[in-house]
């Protein structure tokens, strides 16, 4: 059995271009960006940003148009799929390598996190209110031992 199968966790790059095929089915290009940490062989902490085009085709291909714009984080299940074509004015073959939508979700944002918005009036007022604890009223935790069976899992 072989595999074609690909998980990626990106921010856009572009606005999704929603266009109608023949068929009269949808289909959606954009680009993602994903980013990779690593140190080198000096200890000196690098990064590395990969594009990736993708496509999505029919519901999937509306619902991405309709809610993600640039900049929005997504994840995206699929497989890679490189197609190719003739180039008609110099003759050389073009290919594209892309990443077809199986499934996706909506990356988490600051209003999708459970976030409450509030002005910048109430954000100070709750911070006069509230005073910030001193380095003495940390978290006090009891003096006496935990015992396991007193654990009810």
């Amino acid at each position: 059995m072989y595999l074609n199968k690909v998980f990626l966790y990106g921010n856009l790059t572009r606005d999704p271009e929603l266009k109608a095929l023949p068929s009269g089915s949808q289909v959606a290009n954009f680009g993602i960006a994903t980013n990779r940490t690593y140190k080198d062989k000096s200890g000196a902490k690098q990064e590395t940003t990969e594009f990736h085009n993708i496509v999505a085709f029919g519901r999937t291909a509306e619902v991405i148009a309709q809610y993600m714009k640039k900049g929005r984080p997504i994840f995206i299940e699929g497989r890679i799929q490189t197609r190719s074509w003739d180039d008609k004015e110099s003759g050389k073959k073009n290919y594209r390598t892309e990443i077809v939508v199986d499934n996706f979700q909506f990356g988490a944002d600051g209003a999708a996190r459970g976030a409450v918005t509030s002005t910048s009036s109430e954000q100070a007022a709750a911070r006069d209110e509230q005073p910030a604890p001193s380095d003495g009223e940390a978290i006090k935790y009891p003096d006496e031992e935990i015992n396991p069976e007193d654990i009810p899992f």
